[in-house]
């Protein structure tokens, strides 16, 4: 009898926090006390650590250690969230703040960052106060920081912008207690897959989290796949492909084992355009390369209708599943998760490669969630600032979609909530389940990912980490998404 899938995601995480992928029927929150609120913050605030700037191009780049180096969103955050521990006691009922109750602590910021502080804290109050059901006070705060916050300020005023507009829905909803349920639709993954193809690709080539994950599963799959003449890869969530332009480039180089076939089976929901546009460019990528190659579509209305019989495997083939982002979407519907696990187990696939983020925003706790999700967010928003410079369209883009996310963790409960990535301890747990044993990657794998990083102009701020056999990326310190290999006992 395996263990129930609940428990097994219920399990405490690394950081005391509960990780449940679903929590439905409890939809009221439990008021959350003042003192609990600031120990949890002061916790988060303390876990993450001073940023550092890991320049892997030149680790002796002068410009590094020169003059004031402006502080990131993500440390916005957390000098604010210290401060607003330390000096909680100095913040009145009313909106008003007295002013600069701390100042002395702060003469190494400059007057933007010091506001940027400032404003994050009226935001951190906010949320205290919506964590206690003091909705009236925390409204009065919020305005506050929407008057002084918006989608087109730097990297921190939008950050608060978007967190100030969800808290404000939440207490909407509290206020009038009309929390949905019924079937919720995921609208921050809609917002993904229907994403205009020219800003995919140019987000792509500016901002290095995704090349240098796939650059890492597309190399433990060609590193597991050596031997084999036919190779068939499951791709769960294909998108714009890109990453298999990739991996037909390293098999027509292989000076052994000449490749008879490369399949690619892509799954899709219907009414997705962009798994035939992709199958077409792929198609004539291989073409180009005279690399013999098939592409197979198939298309369901919900996941959980997937069955072995889509994938027509041969004997002779060497499966490979690849997994981007999508596990995630299915956390708040396990029946469809259990699912397809028991389907990519039966089929026996020698290597399953999962990128997702690294994030806890599923605890049943509101203050868990929205802490987590705020240094999480900030540190993604100075990503977009630093490598979207010029392209407002990709960045508007890309932040709708995290915005949405945003919506979504902080103002939704229940069935509503969607979005509810966890982190690589929980997926450890629940692929374990499936007797998948982790296999991680060759150290060549992990420098020729650093050398990826290296290729682009923002790649210094680009940490790369190891979480046990994981690839953790990461900005300027942050883990923000992993890359795991796994394979089936």
């Amino acid at each position: 009898m395996t263990q129930p899938f609940q428990e097994i995601v219920g399990l405490k995480n690394q950081e005391g926090a509960s990780s449940e992928l679903v929590n439905e029927g409890n939809n009221k929150q439990v008021p959350q006390s003042s003192l609990a609120y600031l120990e949890l913050l002061s916790n988060y605030a303390g876990r993450f650590k001073k940023l550092r700037v890991q320049d892997i191009t030149d680790s002796n780049n002068s410009e590094a250690h020169a003059g004031h180096q402006d502080l990131s969103a993500e440390e916005i955050i957390r000098v604010a969230g210290a401060r607003y521990v330390q000096f909680s006691t100095h913040w009145c009922d009313d909106y008003c703040m007295p002013l600069h109750p701390y100042a002395s602590g702060l003469e190494d910021l400059s007057e933007k960052e010091n506001r940027d502080v400032e404003l994050a804290q009226f935001l951190l109050a906010a949320a205290e106060r919506v964590s206690c059901q003091q909705l009236e006070r925390a409204s009065r705060m919020l305005l506050h920081c929407l008057f002084n916050s918006s989608p087109g300020g730097n990297a921190m005023q939008r950050v608060i912008f978007h967190f100030a507009q969800a808290l404000r829905e939440r207490i909407e909803k509290e206020a009038g207690g009309t929390i949905l349920m019924g079937c919720p639709k995921n609208i921050e993954n809609e917002l993904i897959q229907n994403l205009d193809t020219n800003i995919a690709l140019a987000c792509h080539q500016k901002i290095p989290f995704n090349q240098v994950m796939q650059f890492a599963g597309v190399q433990a799959m060609v590193e597991h796949v050596a031997h084999d003449t036919k190779i068939h890869v499951i791709d769960l969530d294909i998108r714009r492909g890109i990453q298999w332009t990739c991996l037909m480039q390293a098999l027509v180089g292989r000076n052994e084992s000449r490749v008879e076939l490369l399949k690619i089976t892509a799954i899709g929901i219907v009414g997705q355009p962009t798994v035939e546009e992709t199958g077409k460019r792929l198609t004539s990528f291989a073409r180009s390369l005279n690399l013999p190659f098939a592409y197979k579509q198939v298309y369901v209305t919900d996941m959980i209708e997937i069955t072995e019989q889509h994938f027509e495997i041969e004997d002779d083939e060497a499966v490979a599943v690849y997994a981007l982002y999508v596990l995630r979407t299915m956390v708040s519907r396990p029946a469809c998760l259990e699912n397809l696990m028991s389907v990519i187990r039966n089929i026996k696939p020698i290597i399953m490669v999962v990128l997702e983020v690294e994030a806890n925003h599923n605890s049943s706790s509101f203050a868990i969630r929205f802490i987590e999700a705020l240094f999480h967010y900030s540190a993604f928003f100075d990503c977009l600032e630093t490598c979207l410079k010029g392209e407002n369209r990709g960045r508007m883009a890309t932040e709708a979609i995290l915005s949405e996310g945003i919506r979504n963790i902080v103002a939704a409960e229940g069935g509503e909530r969607t979005v509810r990535n966890v982190k690589i301890e929980v997926w450890r747990r629940f692929f374990a389940r499936y007797r998948m044993v982790e296999i991680g990657f060759s150290e060549s794998s992990l420098y020729q990912a650093s050398l990826v990083a290296r290729e682009f102009a923002s790649g210094k701020f680009c940490t790369l980490d190891t979480n046990g056999k994981c690839l953790t990326v990461g900005w300027k310190g942050t883990p923000l998404h992993t890359v795991s290999a796994w394979r089936f006992l």
